[in-house]
């Protein structure tokens, strides 16, 4: 179960990467709106539209989905990879082992089927919905991949449930906490749990204020966007946050035992059990994300990216922080890791951070390297060829073949020529004097 769980968490990076790309080359494409400076456009002989990936509302619709797919890319190739260190131990008979390591697995591959397949499924229809009226086509490839990819939210797990899987596994380690377990917290070394011990120990240990109040606040020496440019600082803030929302639960889960049934209180920590996971899978995605980098970067001449590329992809793994921030601000407001007079610097450091990026969003779908045959979209072609592809496909549609007699398209003279020759078609045989009038 958790290899299929596995299986689906890196197959949604495909899933993903692949909207993006069909709408980001047709954001590229399609031209919407007066260019202000239309006129030396065209004495320049230039287009004097804009592109539609020019607008600061696609590019959030878009650049962190694109960054999210390499997120998930990572996150899967470390699942897999940490599977299968753990069946070689258990083949070879180590007791290596331990229940610890296998029900950290179970939580990780809970926590990032769950909110992966989720964020793409919901990122796929996010790609139709910007490609406009031309996402709805069959020939766009997005209701296709939408259609094929949507059973992965309920396979190996509802999306819904898998969340107290993972919550049932961390609560232990806030108990091993809360008891003093020495030993059971050293099976969490090299887990990946383990952050949660050092922001744990800390809340569990801060004298007065709000237990879960976080003891980390964002930086804001700055005073300014750049506060929020720093990636170990992203990742400190997701840990501080991730570790709040679990002790919340915790704290809520024995508040309701005191007054009501187990089964009650644990009902009623449901949405807060949601909210935990959703911040453990977010965490693990942007650590996978950062540390698939830095061993990129340490290969050195024996990896496929170059400087250049390990700093575009860090500019990925920023945004996608940051965005993850705002979409998810009241998790961070909650436990004051982020002062509200900040807020403004985080929405202005996602503005810098799509600006950097923008440059380098086509090139970062191509690098997919994804073919137009598995494409299957007219948005989505490598040379750009978007509207005589569109023509084409419905031109090869069967509704638009001509009929056997040498006439018009099958089914006219069956349904639509008495809708429109002279205007007015009326359904008789039994049925009440329907008018339709096209």
């Amino acid at each position: 179960m958790m290899q299929v769980r596995a299986y689906i968490i890196h197959s949604s990076n495909d899933a993903l990467a692949m909207a993006c790309t069909i709408a980001i080359r047709y954001s590229t494409i399609r031209r919407q709106g007066y260019n202000a400076d239309a006129d030396k456009k065209r004495e320049e002989n230039a287009p004097n539209e804009i592109q539609v990936l020019d607008y600061r509302q696609q590019q959030y619709r878009l650049l962190p989905l694109l960054a999210a797919s390499y997120a998930i890319f990572f996150s899967g190739k470390h699942v897999l990879a940490r599977l299968k260190n753990i069946e070689n131990e258990l083949v070879s008979g180590s007791s290596a082992i331990t229940k610890t390591i296998v029900g950290d697995i179970h939580a990780t591959t809970s926590a990032l089927k769950s909110y992966a397949t989720a964020f793409t499924a919901d990122g796929i229809e996010d790609c139709r919905k910007a490609c406009g009226g031309h996402g709805f086509l069959v020939s766009s490839g997005l209701v296709e991949l939408s259609n094929t990819y949507l059973q992965s939210c309920t396979v190996e797990g509802d999306n819904y449930m898998l969340p107290q899987q993972v919550v049932k596994v961390l609560l232990k380690l806030v108990g091993a906490m809360q008891s003093g377990d020495a030993a059971l917290l050293k099976d969490h070394k090299g887990t990946d749990m383990e952050y949660l011990i050092a922001p744990l120990m800390t809340l569990m240990k801060q004298n007065g204020g709000v237990p879960n109040k976080s003891t980390f606040v964002l930086p804001t020496t700055n005073g300014n966007a750049q506060d929020f440019l720093d990636v170990s600082t992203i990742l400190k803030a997701f840990q501080h946050r991730s570790a709040c929302l679990l002790l919340d639960v915790a704290m809520q889960l024995a508040s309701n035992m005191a007054k009501s049934s187990a089964q009650q209180a644990w009902n009623d920590c449901l949405l807060g059990m949601a909210r935990a996971s959703r911040a453990h899978a977010s965490y693990i995605l942007l650590r996978d994300f950062y540390n698939g980098l830095k061993e990129e970067e340490n290969k050195s001449s024996a990896s496929c990216l170059g400087p250049n590329e390990i700093q575009v992809l860090s500019q990925c793994l920023t945004l996608l922080g940051l965005y993850w921030m705002d979409q998810y601000l009241e998790d961070f407001l909650q436990n004051q890791s982020i002062l509200t007079g900040s807020i403004p610097h985080l929405r202005q450091a996602i503005l810098d951070v799509m600006t950097k990026l923008r440059p380098d969003a086509v090139g970062l779908c191509d690098a997919r390297d994804y073919s137009d045959f598995r494409l299957k979209s007219a948005l989505g072609k490598f040379d750009g060829d978007v509207y005589p592809a569109i023509m084409e496909s419905a031109r090869r549609d069967p509704l638009n073949q001509k009929s056997a007699d040498g006439g018009v398209g099958m089914g006219y003279d069956e349904s639509l020529k008495k809708l429109i020759v002279g205007g007015i078609g009326e359904y008789k045989n039994g049925l009440s004097g329907t008018v339709s009038r096209l």
